[in-house]
């Protein structure tokens, strides 16, 4: 019976430890990467497009994109039920990656329907 209640012990130990320290499953955090750079890239362009539509230019047009990035944010965090520590490692991951690689496809969007729109 010794046996048994060691083993008993150890499971407590052992559940106790693992609920300390939370785990993550590494092919889940890479799917989860890949949904948040897709998302930002295809609301960069979108909201590129829209920005060189409405004819924005200089700062108005970085103000725009700093925008729908926030709601982009907010509103992948919503999706993730506003508990991100369950999807993602830190708040860093939601927030603020991919956002520079965002930066520039806006740019490049803002500028090509610019001027398709208000050039040619």
């Amino acid at each position: 019976m010794a046996g048994h209640h060691d083993s008993v012990a150890s499971e407590k130990k052992s559940s106790e430890d693992s609920n300390d320290v939370p785990t993550f499953h590494a092919e889940n955090m890479q799917n989860n990467m890949k949904v948040i750079y897709y998302s930002r890239t295809f609301m960069s362009i979108i909201s590129g497009v829209i920005a060189g539509i409405l004819g924005f230019t200089s700062l108005t047009g970085f103000i725009f994109y700093f925008l729908v990035m926030t709601i982009t944010s907010v509103g992948l965090t919503a999706k993730a039920g506003f508990s991100v520590h369950s999807y993602f490692d830190c708040w860093n991951r939601i927030i603020l990656d991919g956002f520079l690689g965002g930066l520039m496809s806006f740019v490049l969007f803002w500028t090509f329907a610019y001027d398709m729109i208000h050039i040619f």
